[in-house]
């Protein structure tokens, strides 16, 4: 198998860049996809993500993680694609339109060399996010225990499923341990992406994450946002933050229109051609 590639990265959240409309072999790419991002034998990356033609907005976004499985959406992802189709001369849009599996949406290029993302409407209903046993309208601060510890969670879809966990000290979590159990606590039917959150101040949060199917990754995009709304719905922050990841910051607010808006860096890393 041959094909072109870029890769790149947004706040450490790294990924293999597959031009859909120039590449032809893109089922084959999607069965290999843990083999591409094998960070020893492969290229390394916590995902591929394919530039694909779209009936009903500018692009289709694909993107399967480092394990294989494929997820809905992924916020430092949508950030670094709507440079990619920049750069590879697909669209001259500042902003555009991305059909994903969790519906559409539209990033935009700013003057700053930074991507603001329209992540949409945050979704709280537990069937939709989906979550069992923990109420019926929301789950808000609702306790879980996991390998004998009790966990407070606050669980939020942004297009995909987040458990979200508050902590007085961020040197205390054992992430490596206990978020590949959380992630598939019965109480999550489909997995769960887990992100602990501590909260400096009201505009000012710290958080790491173990992203389903990745496991700890730099950051992530989707789960930023989702921390910021269990934040602001455990009346916790303000409705802007400024969130401190492991590899970078990222500017969230839930606004008005009960969208949630994502802001932060997405560059290009290096290009090559996989030939193996």
């Amino acid at each position: 198998m041959k094909f072109n590639f870029t890769k790149w990265q947004g706040c450490g959240n790294d990924f293999v860049f597959v031009n859909g409309f120039e590449e032809k072999n893109i089922d084959e790419i999607v069965a290999n996809a843990a083999a591409i991002c094998d960070r020893n034998f492969g290229v390394g990356a916590d995902g591929v993500i394919l530039i694909l033609p779209s009936e009903i907005a500018d692009f289709k976004m694909r993107i399967i993680n480092s394990d294989g499985t494929e997820p809905e959406m992924c916020g430092n992802g949508i950030r670094c694609f709507a440079k990619a189709v920049q750069k590879f001369g697909l669209t001259t849009k500042t902003q555009i339109r991305v059909e994903t599996g969790a519906g559409i949406i539209i990033p935009k290029l700013m003057d700053d060399g930074f991507v603001r993302v329209d992540m949409g409407e945050p979704i709280l209903d537990p069937k939709l996010v989906p979550v069992q046993d923990l109420g019926e309208e929301t789950v808000i601060s609702k306790e879980i225990v996991v390998d004998g510890e009790p966990y407070k969670v606050t669980c939020v879809s942004m297009g995909n499923p987040h458990c979200v966990i508050f902590v007085d000290d961020m040197s205390k979590v054992e992430l490596e341990r206990i978020g590949g159990k959380i992630e598939v606590d019965p109480h999550f039917p489909k997995k769960i992406n887990v992100e602990f959150v501590e909260v400096k101040d009201p505009s000012h949060m710290r958080m790491r994450v173990w992203e389903r199917g990745a496991g700890i990754t730099l950051a992530c995009g989707t789960g930023t946002c989702a921390s910021h709304v269990a934040a602001m719905l455990n009346k916790l922050v303000e409705k802007h933050t400024e969130v401190e990841l492991d590899g970078g910051i990222l500017r969230i607010e839930w606004a008005e229109d009960n969208h949630v808006y994502m802001t932060g860096p997405a560059e290009q890393v290096f290009t090559g051609v996989w030939n193996k």
